[in-house]
Protein backbone atom coordinates (compact mmCIF):
# COMPACT_ATOMS: atom_id res chain seq x y z
CA UNK A 1 0.00 0.00 0.00
CA UNK A 2 1.47 3.48 -0.22
CA UNK A 3 1.07 6.04 1.88
CA UNK A 4 1.99 9.53 1.95
CA UNK A 5 3.90 11.02 4.53
CA UNK A 6 6.64 13.10 6.03
CA UNK A 7 10.82 12.30 4.92
CA UNK A 8 12.61 14.19 7.48
CA UNK A 9 15.95 16.56 6.07
CA UNK A 10 17.46 19.20 7.90
CA UNK A 11 20.31 19.64 10.09
CA UNK A 12 20.09 17.57 13.30
CA UNK A 13 17.87 19.70 15.39
CA UNK A 14 16.66 21.86 12.39
CA UNK A 15 13.86 19.29 11.25
CA UNK A 16 12.30 20.12 8.13
CA UNK A 17 10.34 17.60 5.88
CA UNK A 18 9.42 16.97 2.54
CA UNK A 19 5.91 15.24 1.55
CA UNK A 20 6.33 12.35 0.02
CA UNK A 21 4.19 9.42 -1.68
CA UNK A 22 6.21 6.13 -0.70
CA UNK A 23 5.64 2.28 -0.06
CA UNK A 24 4.59 2.01 3.59
CA UNK A 25 6.86 -0.87 4.01
CA UNK A 26 9.54 1.67 3.18
CA UNK A 27 11.77 3.22 5.73
CA UNK A 28 10.85 7.11 6.96
CA UNK A 29 13.84 8.38 4.75
CA UNK A 30 14.15 5.79 2.18
CA UNK A 31 13.05 4.92 -1.05
CA UNK A 32 10.19 6.96 -2.19
CA UNK A 33 7.64 6.91 -5.46
CA UNK A 34 7.07 10.78 -5.52
CA UNK A 35 7.90 14.42 -3.73
CA UNK A 36 4.89 16.27 -3.59
CA UNK A 37 5.90 19.18 -1.49
CA UNK A 38 7.71 20.15 1.57
CA UNK A 39 7.00 21.35 4.68
CA UNK A 40 8.94 23.58 7.42
CA UNK A 41 7.59 23.59 10.95
CA UNK A 42 10.11 25.86 11.80
CA UNK A 43 9.10 28.73 10.53
CA UNK A 44 6.19 31.21 11.44
CA UNK A 45 3.77 30.26 10.37
CA UNK A 46 5.08 26.81 9.80
CA UNK A 47 5.60 26.71 5.56
CA UNK A 48 3.65 24.48 3.86
CA UNK A 49 3.87 24.23 0.07
CA UNK A 50 2.22 20.90 -1.11
CA UNK A 51 1.31 20.27 -4.88
CA UNK A 52 -2.25 19.67 -4.53
CA UNK A 53 -3.65 18.14 -8.08
CA UNK A 54 -0.92 15.52 -7.59
CA UNK A 55 -2.34 15.00 -4.18
CA UNK A 56 -5.58 14.81 -4.85
CA UNK A 57 -4.67 12.13 -7.71
CA UNK A 58 -2.45 10.32 -5.41
CA UNK A 59 -5.65 9.95 -3.08
CA UNK A 60 -7.54 8.95 -5.51
CA UNK A 61 -5.79 5.85 -6.91
CA UNK A 62 -5.78 5.04 -3.20
CA UNK A 63 -2.52 6.32 -1.08
CA UNK A 64 -3.32 6.98 2.18
CA UNK A 65 -2.22 10.04 4.47
CA UNK A 66 -0.31 9.48 7.50
CA UNK A 67 -1.99 11.62 10.69
CA UNK A 68 0.73 14.26 10.62
CA UNK A 69 -0.18 14.61 6.56
CA UNK A 70 -4.12 14.00 6.88
CA UNK A 71 -4.08 17.04 9.85
CA UNK A 72 -1.64 19.36 6.74
CA UNK A 73 -3.97 18.69 4.23
CA UNK A 74 -6.97 18.86 6.63
CA UNK A 75 -5.95 22.89 7.01
CA UNK A 76 -5.07 23.23 3.42
CA UNK A 77 -8.99 21.99 2.30
CA UNK A 78 -7.30 19.60 0.09
CA UNK A 79 -9.21 16.74 2.13
CA UNK A 80 -12.71 17.88 1.24
CA UNK A 81 -11.85 18.11 -2.75
CA UNK A 82 -11.05 14.22 -2.60
CA UNK A 83 -14.16 13.57 -0.43
CA UNK A 84 -16.44 15.68 -2.60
Amino acid sequence: MLKIRLKRVGARKQPSYRVVVADSRAARDGRFVEQIGHYNPRTDPATIEIDEERVVMWLRRGAQPSESVARILKSLGTLEKVAG
